[in-house]
């Protein structure tokens, strides 16, 4: 960090501002029981032997509130967009219609809430804590 206070200011807030941003991207990926584009956006498929977000392979939509759509760009990645989802640990089960994917978002179960919630504070408190260290940082190079 700089010595200016200005400079200071805009650092800290920069990063504060990361991890807010963070903190929201993270909180829209949580499987609530309505379906999001965000909850499958970012589930890596190995796609020609390099990993590629699922946004950038296929067209996502919500055709119901508890359904989502993929309709692949490559008919030929239907199979590891199928595998992808299925490893990547969000509970949904993909089903294949011709050259599309189907997947039926089920309401969450008491237990599944409970834990939506101690997930959400968890990752909350980190973004607290990454906040309350660029307000330190920023203090510490203030007063020097």
């Amino acid at each position: 960090m700089s010595t200016d206070p200005d400079m200071i200011l805009l650092e800290a807030e920069e990063k504060m501002s990361k991890a807010y941003d963070y903190l929201s991207s993270e909180l829209r990926g949580l499987r609530t029981g309505r379906a999001s584009t965000a909850l499958v956006e970012t589930v890596k498929v190995d796609y020609y032997g390099s990993p590629t977000d699922l946004k950038s392979l296929a067209a996502i939509s919500i055709p119901e509130p508890h359904q989502i759509l993929i309709k692949p760009f490559d008919a030929g990645s239907i199979h590891e967009i199928k595998k992808a989802i299925e490893a990547s640990g969000l509970g949904l089960n993909p089903v294949t219609e011709a050259k599309q994917i189907r997947l039926n978002v089920p309401s969450p179960t008491r237990e599944r809430r409970t834990q939506l919630v101690t997930q959400a504070k968890k990752m909350g408190e980190e973004q607290k804590v990454a906040m309350r260290n660029a307000r330190r940082d920023a203090n510490k190079h203030a007063d020097a």
